[in-house]
């Protein structure tokens, strides 16, 4: 298995993007840590990971809280032996279907704070740990309208394009330490209620289907479709991997050819 004897931690876990990349490294015999705010949710997540006989553990976890997140990390430390994998998909609050003309200031902002703000904690916190055994994973899911721009995604990608220039820096400070850092780029799955809801925000404007939407979209990959939530999962276990051990600083393109790199 590809993560076997590897210990996770998923903020976020709770999440559509989250359940599925605590599955996929459960699946590929990692002991995982679900993190978010609610225990309920986290909780069945944890069931679902428990009826394939994986091995998880659930805790209520602010991201934004720099001392419970320290916490938090250092409990699976002092659990498991070490910290192997710290992957970051919680939601960023964005506000998508309004021009730039038209937006608030705040709801602009309000994506690239929460994000900054999260993965920064999230990261440095597993990274101080990590580095003296040389080695483990940060990692985390970003868009492709963190490259290519879209109108009325307000403050989404431009949260991305902060997020992957983070991960940039993380991965240029702590390579020698032995810790590897990336970014999962998606297309959107639209298997992920979040991506549905803006989905449709989008098609209204447009004065088109749901469906005709979602269509317009896939028609410009190059595979014709969107990358669903086992693809996005299947590509960060592959990157959290010690198959992937020479990749750091690194964007995986998961936009089944939406963008070429």
């Amino acid at each position: 298995m590809l993560l076997e004897n590897k210990t996770a931690v998923i903020y976020g876990a709770a999440g559509a993007v989250g359940g599925a990349i605590a599955q996929a490294f459960a699946r590929n015999g990692a002991n995982v840590y679900l993190a978010g705010r609610t225990r309920a949710t986290l909780e069945r997540v944890a069931a679902s990971i428990g009826a394939r006989d994986g091995k998880v553990q659930v805790a209520p976890v602010d991201a934004s809280d720099a001392a419970a997140v320290d916490d938090h990390v250092e409990r699976i430390v002092q659990q498991a032996g070490r910290l192997d994998i710290s992957c970051n998909v919680v939601g960023i609050d964005d506000v998508q279907g309004t021009a730039l003309t038209d937006i608030e200031p705040l709801l602009f902002l309000q994506p690239i704070s929460v994000a900054m703000r999260t993965h920064l904690l999230t990261t440095t916190a597993a990274a101080r740990r990590m580095s003296p055994r040389g080695c483990g994973v940060l990692l985390t899911v970003t868009a492709q309208a963190g490259r290519k721009p879209y109108a009325n995604t307000g403050g989404f990608g431009v949260a991305c394009a902060a997020l992957e220039a983070l991960y940039r820096q993380l991965a240029a400070e702590l390579g020698p330490a032995g810790v590897r850092v990336g970014c999962v780029r998606s297309a959107g799955s639209p298997d992920a209620p979040g991506v549905d809801e803006v989905f449709r925000r989008h098609a209204a404007n447009a004065g088109i289907s749901r469906e005709a939407f979602e269509a317009s979209i896939a028609e410009r990959t190059l595979l014709g479709r969107l990358p669903r939530l086992a693809d996005v999962a299947g590509a960060a276990s592959v990157f959290a991997s010690d198959h992937a051990r020479a990749m750091t600083a690194t964007i995986l393109n998961a936009t089944c050819g939406e963008l070429a790199d």
